[in-house]
Parts: structure tokens; sequence; C-alpha cells
């Protein structure tokens, strides 16, 4: 794996029909596509690690940007991917697809990673337990997506004096 420990791809979603009634314009669009640049407006330019326009599919976002760790997480590495956008921008769509037929990262990973794992422990040298979460921060509530009980309430995010987060270090005496 490469020394780059946080790579950021930026994902434009085509207009919605609604936006397409009320004559909105595009004003994101890739270019040059392949780039990895984005183009705001008439002149602002923005680069990123990738960039997938409107037309990109699901394959296509997996393969280049999550793949990867998923290949890393077998090998003793962490992974994460992180999602970041306003309402209605498409973090769902990406994470957990359009419908069966074109399943999203979720469904990719999960898939990847018991094939991967299926094909290491043929040779009997893999044991593996696999943990995996799936949390939302909205409006600075946590909530964990996959245990359907947890209230907004229930989680909290925790923050030392300095403001940094996880767990408090233990003094020793």
């Amino acid at each position: 794996m490469s020394e780059v420990c946080v790579r950021v791809a930026v994902r434009i979603r085509p207009l919605l029909r609604r936006e397409l009634l009320h004559r909105h314009q595009v004003c994101v669009r890739v270019a040059p596509p392949g780039s990895g640049q984005v183009l705001l407006g008439p002149d602002r330019l923005f680069s990123f690690d990738h960039a997938f326009g409107p037309t990109a599919g699901q394959d296509e976002v997996y393969e280049s940007c999550v793949q990867p760790l998923v290949e890393s997480l077998l090998d003793g590495y962490n992974a994460t991917v992180f999602c970041y956008g306003q309402t209605g921008s498409g973090k769902t769509y990406t994470l957990g697809g359009g419908s069966q037929d074109e399943g999203g990262i979720i469904d990719r990973v999960a898939q990847d990673v018991f094939l991967l794992l299926a094909e290491r422990k043929s040779d009997g040298s893999v044991e593996a337990t696999v943990r995996v979460s799936y949390m939302e921060l909205y409006r600075e509530e946590l909530r964990d997506l996959l245990d359907m009980n947890t209230d907004y309430k229930e989680l909290h995010i925790r923050e030392d004096e300095k403001g940094n987060t996880g767990k408090k270090k233990k003094k020793k005496l």
C-alpha cells in the first residue's frame, strides 16, 4: 500500500428530476475527465485524488477508491470510508446503491471481504474476525446505523479539554 494515508474523492451526481423541471443548471463538472479535477462555475478549479462525473457507475467508484482498501484490510491495515456532503448529495446512493442490481460500496465491501477471506482460508493459514461499523453523524448527533434500536442520544462523542476526540488516557501515578 502506498504512503498516502488519506485520499479524497468527489462524486458529482446528476441533476434530479425536480431540479430539471425547475430548470436548474449544472454548475460542477469534472474537467478534464480522468484528471481528478473539478470545475465549479466557469473558473474555479479544485483537485482531488479522484473525481467522478454524473455518469460514473458504482463499479468505477468502488474499484478506484475502495477495493484497494479491502485488499489492504486482509494484510492487517485498518480502513475507513468517510462520506461527507449535504442532504441529497448522493451519500446514501453511493454507500447503499440504487437497486439490488447496482449495489453500493457496503454491498461490494462485504462481498469482497468474504470472498478474499475464503480464498486465503482455503490453504488453512487464515483465521479472521470481521468487525464492521456503520455510523451516521448528523447535526452533532451520532447514530449506529447497524443497530436499529439505537437512538441518536445513546451514543456520545467524547472530547477532552483540548478538543481531541477518542479515549482519554489514564494518568500514571
